[in-house]
Formats: C-alpha cells, structure tokens, sequence
C-alpha cells in the first residue's frame, strides 16, 4: 500500500513539472512572437548578395527595411513640421569631416538614402540614423578614401516613402534635403576648401544632390569658374544625367571617356528588360558611360575587365564578377548575374533593377578611376 501511494504522487509530480515546462515554452514563443526585430540596413540586400562566392544567393536576413515596415503613410509631407537645420559650424553636423589628411584633393560626398521610416524628410536626425549614415557612407568610402580627403554632411535627406509622392510633393521634400547639402557646400567652400581640387561624390539620393551642386555652384560666374577650373570629376552614380540636363546647364558634362576631368561619371544597373524606372523614366535618354570600358556608346565590356565587385565594406574584390553594356535608354545592362540572385530589395524599384548595386558591381574600376581621373587632373597642370 505505502509502495502504490509512492508510485501515485511520484507521478503526480511528473505530471506537474511536465505542465510547468509545457507553459513555459508557451510563454518563452510568446515573448519570441513578440520581440522587436532590429532592423536591417538599406543596403543589407546588397551586402550580403556577395560574398566569396562568384553568383551569391540571397538570404533571408537581408530583407531591407523598406520591406519589412509598413506601406507609404497617406500623410501628405506638408504637414510634417520642418525640423532646424542642422548648423555646420558644429562638428556633429559632419558624418566625414577631413577625413584622410595628406591627400592632395577633396571629396564632398553625399550619403544615399538611408531613411526609411520618415513620412518626407530625415526631420529626427537622431543617433540611430546617422549610424545609417556612417555605414552607408563606408560602404563607398573605399572608391576614394585613397585619393581623396572626405567630407560628408549630414542632412535632412528625402525618405524612402517621399519618392512615393506625386511630383510636387516630392520636389518639396527634395527642396528640404537640398537647402541642407547646399548649406554644408557652402561651409566647406568658405571654410575648409581653400582652393584645392575637388571630387563631387554620391550615390542614388546623393549622385541627384550632386547634379544639383553643379547647377547651383557652377555657373558661368567668377565662382562658378574658379570652381570649374578646380573641378576633378563628378561622380553621380546611380543616378542620371538627362539630354535636358546637359542642354539645360552647360556645366553639366557628361563623361566621354576613362580620363576627361570636369565631368560627370554616372550610370545606373538593370538587367535588360526594363522599360522604365525612377531613375530613368520613360521617355528619357540617360547620358552614362560604361565604368568597364569607359565607353558612351553599346560596345559590351566583358567581364574579363572587372578588376573587382565588392559587396561589403572591406571585403574582398569578386574579380571577373559581370560585365556590361549601355541600352537604349541609357541605362547600364549587367551581365553574367541571375536577377534572381540581385532582387531590387525597396519596393519603388521593379525587379531586374539592379540599382542598390550600382557602384559595388564595379568598386574596384570605379576606384582605379577615381586615382587615374585626378591623376590626370593634376597632369594637366590645374
């Protein structure tokens, strides 16, 4: 009897810490369902799209923010309250700030959009978001931090969700981000410039605030001109420089060839089937070069002339990765890659965009460029 009344509450016992754990676990998927998710990169897709491998997978953690939160707010961005400005005498205004002493040239570099979650504009340019800058930023950093001393502001971007807008919207928010590039331009010409030669550099948001600095600042006006004459090149990659562009403001010189100073250097990637997108919209002529072969024209570049893509900062070169050529819009065709392996990662691109990857494709050309450009910049005696 004393046996059996044992066996019964050992029992009873192993039931109970049996329903202990049950709930436990139920709890702990609670709290797992629940938890914050940090959120990932804007350009996470493309980094981690490569990395020794030739044709890289792409991997679930690599989803960028834009498509992990919601949809576009319905807000319209005017009635969004302009936040101050930032004040560039202040060093914390500065993302790079003469970084790289000892180099005979300057870069002013312009960070692409790393907002994801504002309605317009980058109005709360809190810590958190100027990390956003600072990666983004290291990210292309290596294309000129050999050549170049760096300076980069930060600013009140335009978001992610204010391409998303009609036109007018999105010209209002593009008017805020530009007030504040324009801002630190001035700054940097007045305070820190001092006549030296100058690399114009950005990539998406920041090659269309670059195209912007030309028409602004480079005029046909003794500082126009002065600052002409001081010019290395444009780098406006991931971008487009229209047909009305160039008519418009003479100052904006497409690039012709591998070693032409003053000009501007701009593409953007897709796969070859695209008819449209918001780089270059239907019915528009991009003006780009090929970074393989410096050509303006369809000559293809085989991807035997990729010295290296690089899809992270500090990672090693993927030679021989793709090669490339110009269609008929202008836009920069990849090669060699399966669009499947390159998603366009932000819902505003169509698949076979390949534009959060415009200047990793071709990192280490576009670097050699950068050198040999400014090299024959101070060839010219300038």
């Amino acid at each position: 009897m004393r046996k059996r009344t044992w066996i019964v509450l050992l029992i009873a016992v192993i039931a109970v810490l049996a329903a202990i754990g049950i709930v436990w676990r139920i709890n702990a998927q609670k709290k797992a369902d629940t938890a914050v998710i940090p959120s990932a990169s804007p350009l996470d897709t493309a980094r981690t799209e490569a990395t020794a491998e030739p044709i890289p997978t792409a991997s679930p953690a690599s989803k960028t923010d834009a498509e992990t939160t919601e949809t576009a707010p319905t807000v319209s961005p005017a009635s969004v309250p302009e936040s101050e400005a930032p004040d560039y005498n202040d060093p914390d205004a500065w993302a790079y700030f003469a970084l790289g002493e000892g180099k005979d040239a300057d870069v002013f570099i312009i960070c692409p959009t790393v907002d994801t979650k504002s309605e317009s504009n980058a109005y709360d340019l809190n810590e958190k978001l100027k990390s956003r800058f600072i990666y983004a930023l290291d990210l292309e950093k290596g294309i000129f931090a050999e050549t170049g001393r760096l300076y980069s502001p930060y600013y009140r971007q335009m978001s992610i969700n204010a391409y998303r807008f009609d036109e007018s919207e999105r010209e209002k928010a593009k008017a805020v981000a530009y007030r504040d590039v324009s801002a630190a331009f001035r700054w940097y010409l007045d305070h820190e410039n001092g006549g030296r030669p100058l690399i114009l550099a950005g990539f998406s948001q920041g090659g269309e605030m670059c195209l912007e600095l030309l028409k602004e600042y480079y005029g046909d006006t003794a500082e126009g001109n002065a600052l002409r004459s001081k010019l290395v090149a444009v780098y406006a990659l991931g971008w487009a420089v229209t047909e009305q562009d160039a008519q418009d403001y003479p100052q904006i010189v497409p690039a012709q060839g591998e070693l032409d100073t003053g000009t501007v250097i701009s593409f953007d990637c897709e796969n070859g089937t695209l008819t449209e997108t918001i780089i270059i919209p239907a019915g528009i002529k991009a003006l780009s070069i090929n970074p393989l072969n410096w050509k303006t024209d369809g000559t293809p570049a085989d991807r035997s002339l990729n010295l290296g893509a690089v899809m992270d900062a500090g990672a090693e070169p993927i030679p021989a990765l793709c090669g490339a050529y110009i269609g008929s819009r202008g836009e920069l065709v990849v090669t060699d890659v399966r669009t499947e392996n390159y998603p366009p990662g932000l819902d505003i691109f169509p698949e076979g965009a390949y534009h959060l990857y415009d200047y990793m494709f071709f990192f280490t050309n576009l670097k050699q460029n950068v050198a040999d450009r400014t090299a024959a910049f101070f060839a010219e005696g300038r």
